[in-house]
């Protein structure tokens, strides 16, 4: 099937480009990427490097160069470079012909094939295919297999290349290339951190051996020279192993990749390969999201939940980058996505992924307690951008002004104080899906409370309205700064509020003991639960108007011209011009970035009627500029539960194609890079999907499930795990089915339009709409 921006796809499980366009390498590099977490590599050419965007970023690395603490760019394993009768095999230059780029979803394997003429007349064919382990994911491999037609010499240059593509410095201030044994090693050590990063690689020759084998070595890299002399038909196939570890990861990590290395060599590439694939499959058989109807979109959904997956460490307790692990923007770091649109899909899926998530914020609670006491407040300000420590990376000064030149001062850092309640909302879900209590106990009820003090140290008591407001504000739209009672971050402090209470409630009745422990070491009374409540009930909550229904996003916001986004661009000196704080053209205007009120809907359906959900869409709808890659798939679930069947298949498209179909920017105001995988936004296609077009969401203790797919989708099928029951879930456009897993305990209660049933282990329970 053909799709757009050059890509096919035959199943519904691959992407493939069959034409080389070389003004896409930043979308294509980051579209065909292979990952598992730890690392991500490129979807770029072995031959390429670093001014071709080939990058391996590893999770755990950051360091710091000039203003930016980010993940590291560690040296190349996998490149290899083919000469035949002394011209380099080249995209760019010979003919290509049969040339096929692909990507294997089911099992993240990337390949890539050429028919390759040089100018002399000689021609080469290259095959080649390689992963990121998910069996073992320090490990990469790859097999590279090339044929010639005509007796020819070939040379290839493979091993390590240490010169690495950064966005803003070097980071190594020591490369040290070594040879062990059969093993070629590159080690370096970055200049602020002191973080040992060690890569080794080895090499299987398969077919007609190298005549002459040489070594060459340079202070960044370090190579073998291989010269094979071929007749017409002969194939030679190079099996390539790499491992990378760091001394986060090991005490000794030179050791330990080269033992990876050796021991990977030694299983070979294909035990390598169904050991990867083993793994991939136990993913899928709970992650799949089925669509019949429109192969198209089953492909964009299988790609973003590919894309979300990977860049997911399940290794460590270590952040979901807003880029991923495709490169260095946005330093490898958490922002509020990561559990308002990552995790989601995996609390429904792969629990203990999530718990691994939160967990991580346990681990940065310290942070969060450095960021509120260096502001003047106390409790726990998680950082906007969250790195290993939870110490605030985001910097004050991020935008260039392109009219004058100068840094702008934005306080996404500092005023964007929904991150902290956020985090407590997702800690709520996690606990009501899993009733998983020993994270309550050990993580998650610590979190709370630091929160909720911080929410006290924040909040504004205002005597003349008897009533909590939240002052000097910035919301998810992030055009309007310094605004008074935004209504997503009142509601979220008083969920996360009111959340600290049920968890000290239930500490109380459940592990007195373990609270008063804690209690003592975070310095907690009585008095202050008593505070917690007082707040979470007279917090200031922006309500509905009673006329129009509308919830005003912030104090004075519909005091302000009521425009559209077309007549801001009008008026545009320049078109790169940042539409935000201090003086953009939407400040001062009804404009905005992205979903905000609309986002504090799609968190809290069950609080706002269905006339309410239609009366903000319409209103707020026509003036977001979707200057965020957020806000398409919030907008998306809103026409769902709004009932705007037509228009959320619009915004599900829009979401689901901004990587995939080069719907993003690429650089930024000021003319920073801003390429890469929008992580949070392939997230978000699993709530658009199975929140949006299926209905699903949780209510009190039953399933509750209100489909409206769209109109040509034949059926959708998905897995959830709620309370440790596993469901089978699948809709057609005129009954819904629901198989409750063999090993489960207990009913699972169901609602579907307005009966209810209760499914068994075992059970399958049909309900036509």
């Amino acid at each position: 099937m053909e799709l757009k921006n050059n890509l096919t796809t035959e199943t519904g499980w691959e992407i493939a480009e069959k034409t080389f366009d070389p003004d896409q390498l930043v979308t294509t590099g980051s579209n065909f990427m292979m990952g598992n977490g730890y690392l991500g590599y490129r979807g770029t050419m072995a031959e390429w490097e670093a001014d071709r965007y080939t990058a391996c970023i590893v999770s755990d690395t950051y360091d710091q160069v000039g203003d930016y603490r980010e993940l590291c760019n560690v040296p190349n394993g996998l490149f290899t470079r083919l000469f035949a009768k002394g011209e380099r095999l080249s995209l760019f230059t010979g003919e290509t012909s049969d040339y096929v780029r692909r990507l294997d979803l089911r099992y993240g394997l990337y390949s890539r094939s050429q028919t390759w003429q040089g100018s002399l007349g000689h021609t080469v064919r290259i095959d080649t295919e390689r992963f990121a382990s998910y069996d073992n994911v320090h490990l990469m491999a790859m097999r590279y297999r090339f044929q010639v037609e005509e007796r020819a010499k070939v040379v290839v240059f493979t091993g390590i290349d240490g010169n690495v593509w950064n966005l803003n410095g070097e980071h190594f201030k020591t490369y040290e290339p070594s040879i062990a044994q059969d093993l070629l090693l590159l080690e370096t050590v970055t200049g602020e951190s002191g973080i040992t990063i060690d890569v080794a690689e080895g090499v299987t020759v398969l077919g007609p051996q190298p005549q002459v084998e040489e070594i060459i070595q340079s202070r960044r890299r370090i190579l073998r020279r291989l010269y094979f002399y071929l007749d017409p038909g002969e194939a030679v196939i190079l099996d390539k192993v790499v491992a990378i570890y760091t001394s986060n990861d090991v005490a000794e990590p030179r050791q330990r990749a080269a033992a990876a290395t050796r021991s990977a060599k030694e299983a070979g590439y294909e035990t390598l390969k169904e050991r990867h694939q083993a793994a991939w499959d136990a993913v899928w058989a709970i992650s799949d999201v089925e669509i019949e109807g429109d192969l198209e979109d089953q492909t964009l959904t299988r790609f973003n939940l590919y894309q979300n997956i990977i860049a997911t460490p399940t290794h460590a307790r270590l952040p979901i980058g807003a880029r991923g692990l495709s490169c260095q923007v946005y330093q490898g770091a958490a922002f509020w996505d990561q559990e308002i649109f990552n995790l989601p899909m995996f609390l429904y899926t792969r629990p203990e992924v999530a718990r691994n998530i939160l967990a991580y914020r346990h681990d940065t609670l310290d942070g969060a307690r450095k960021k509120a006491k260096r502001l003047g407040y106390y409790g726990a300000f998680y950082a906007w951008t969250s790195g290993k420590t939870g110490e605030e990376l985001f910097p004050d000064f991020f935008f260039t002004n392109v009219l004058t030149g100068r840094k702008i001062r934005n306080h996404f850092n500092d005023w964007q104080i929904h991150i902290s309640p956020d985090i407590v909302y997702a800690i709520w879900q996690y606990y009501r899906v899993t009733g998983d209590w020993d994270f309550v106990v050990d993580y998650g009820a610590e979190i709370a409370f630091e929160v909720a003090q911080f929410l006290v140290s924040h909040a504004y008591f205002k005597k003349d309205k008897g009533r909590y407001e939240f002052v000097r504000l910035l919301g998810p739209d992030e055009y309007h700064e310094n605004v008074d009672n935004n209504a997503f971050t009142n509601y979220q402090a008083q969920f996360a509020l009111q959340t600290t209470v049920a968890l000290y409630e239930a500490m109380c009745e459940r592990t007195p003991e373990t609270l008063a422990s804690l209690f003592q070491r975070l310095d907690l009374g009585t008095e202050d639960v008593e505070t917690w409540r007082d707040m979470a009930d007279r917090i200031y909550l922006p309500q509905p108007d009673p006329e129009t229904l509308v919830i005003e996003q912030f104090d004075g916001y519909f005091d302000l011209e009521d425009v559209h986004p077309e007549t801001l661009r009008e008026r545009l000196l320049d078109p790169e011009e940042y539409w935000g704080w201090p003086n953009g053209v939407a400040v001062r205007t009804q404009v905005l970035k992205q979903a905000d009120v609309l986002q504090l809907l799609a968190l809290h359906p069950d609080r706002f009627p269905v006339e309410v959900m239609r009366a903000n869409y319409d209103y707020y709808e026509p003036r977001t500029e979707h200057g965020s890659s957020l806000s398409p798939s919030v907008h998306a679930l809103i026409a769902s539960r709004a009932g705007y069947q037509g228009e959320s298949y619009t915004y599900f498209k829009r979401a689901a194609t901004i990587d995939l179909y080069n719907a993003s920017k690429k650089v930024m105001s000021g003319g920073a890079f801003l390429g890469g995988i929008h992580t949070a936004a392939c997230g978000a296609v699993w709530q658009m999907i199975v929140q949006g077009f299926a209905g699903f969401r949780m209510e009190e203790d039953s399933i509750l499930l209100a489909p409206a797919l769209p109109t040509h989708w034949e059926r959708l099928a998905f897995k959830l795990i709620i309370g440790g029951n596993l469901l089978e879930i699948e809709i057609e456009q005129d009954q819904v089915g629901v198989t409750a897993a063999e090993r489960n305990e207990g009913d699972v209660t169901l609602q579907v339009g307005e009966g209810t049933r209760w499914v068994g282990a075992g059970e399958t329970v049909q309900v036509a709409l």
